[in-house]
């Protein structure tokens, strides 16, 4: 057994999607599996006897589903890390919601299954030697044709408002999240991210320089050469948090 093997729990209301995640679990080194649920009532019962690492946790069943059962937990002081693995691809943007760590589409395989276990460990790390206080997010996880893709926070250049989804902008692709800039904003580190804008948010280090037309209209520009209408009522904060005698873009003052 690996020496960071997690207690795992599967939770499947089908038994033949139980036994294909137990052979998948006997495959990977870093999970030790520690019992089994069938629906959501149990499940949450023998999380709370067994104190599992990590659970596998199907989303449609009957009665109390996967995401009941993972708001249920959301939030609580050692809670498991939760993996979503289902069939469906429609309920990604709830699975961010609840802090889900990764979201697998079945058939799972043995590699998928793998990554996404090294993010719970890299996560479980993270949280051991960060200092005491407030969470933001650290990766997104987006429908994306036939998958769900995960997107690291610090691969995201800029963010854009499109009505009621977010565009999150990553290189030269891009893909929508259902999500209020407002309430993207709250759960962005403002160390690495700034909004610019009443429909743009821009990660920092994206940022190549500040100009202005001498008319008094501000513009930011990325390292990819995007120009960025600096809205007038973020204008200050921003000029504040890129002044000269911090490290950070050059500005035209």
């Amino acid at each position: 057994m690996a020496a960071e093997a997690l207690r795992t729990l599967i939770v499947d209301d089908e038994p033949l999607a139980i036994e294909r995640l137990q052979i998948l679990c006997a495959q990977v080194p870093e999970i030790s599996l520690v019992g089994t649920a069938s629906d959501g009532e149990a499940a949450l019962r023998l999380i709370e006897a067994l104190a599992p690492d990590l659970v596998l946790l199907d989303i449609a069943m009957p009665g109390v589903d996967g995401m009941a059962v993972a708001a249920a937990l959301d939030g609580k002081g050692q809670a498991p890390a939760i993996i979503f693995c289902t069939a469906f691809d429609s309920f990604a943007v709830a699975a961010f919601d609840v802090a889900a760590v990764g979201y697998l589409l079945k058939p799972v395989t043995p590699d998928k299954l793998s990554r996404a276990v090294a993010r719970v460990i890299e996560r479980r790390h993270q949280i051991a030697d960060a200092p005491a206080g407030e969470s933001f997010i650290e990766e997104f996880w987006v429908p994306h044709r036939s998958e769900v893709v995960r997107i690291g926070a610090d691969d995201v250049d800029r963010i854009t408002a499109e009505r009621d989804y977010m565009r999150l902008h990553v290189g030269q692709r891009s893909f929508l999240l259902h999500q209020t800039i407002g309430e993207l904003e709250r759960r962005l580190d403002p160390d690495r991210f700034i909004r610019v804008h009443r429909s743009t948010i821009v990660r920092r280090a994206a940022i190549a320089k500040l100009n202005h037309d001498g008319l008094g209209a501000w513009h930011a520009y990325l390292d990819d050469g995007t120009e960025l209408k600096i809205g007038r009522s973020y204008r200050d904060a921003v000029r504040e948090a890129f002044r000269p005698t911090k490290k950070g873009p050059s500005a035209s003052y």
